[in-house]
């Protein structure tokens, strides 16, 4: 590879985990989910800087050419990626089935008190009424 394209690769990695960071730092993003990306983009620096290292990882695969082993464990990392974030998702719409059958448990409790604060209300005043006469 030309060093000028792994210069730029380079700086265009080191970009995106300084985003990455950012973004983190600003809580935009959990780093439980971060973690993966930083991950990723780490291993791919160094495969930027130490070319050799793909060829050696493709030869313990027994893949035949480094760009296929890049394929490889991109569509590894995209459907890990995929999981991991299918499970958040469940988790989410667990939580908010939960929730909301609590604010209808908590908005019917809500009306309950209210119509028996009315029938205290009536009672009250029917017999501040009696007395009166």
């Amino acid at each position: 590879m030309m060093i000028q394209l792994q210069i730029v690769a380079a700086l265009i990695l080191l970009l995106a985990f300084l985003y990455i960071v950012n973004l983190i730092r600003k809580r935009k993003l959990e780093l439980k989910y971060a973690l993966a990306w930083m991950l990723v983009i780490t291993a791919m620096l160094i495969a930027d800087l130490f070319p050799p290292i793909l060829n050696i990882l493709s030869y313990l695969l027994g893949i035949a050419t480094p760009v296929n082993t890049l394929f490889l464990l991109g569509f590894v990392f995209s459907i890990g990626l995929l999981f991991i974030l299918t499970v958040a998702v469940s988790r989410l719409a667990d939580k908010a089935r939960r929730l909301s059958q609590a604010v209808a448990i908590g908005e019917e409790q809500r009306e309950r008190l209210e119509q028996q604060v009315k029938m205290m209300q009536t009672t009250q005043t029917t017999q501040i009424n009696k007395e009166d006469l």
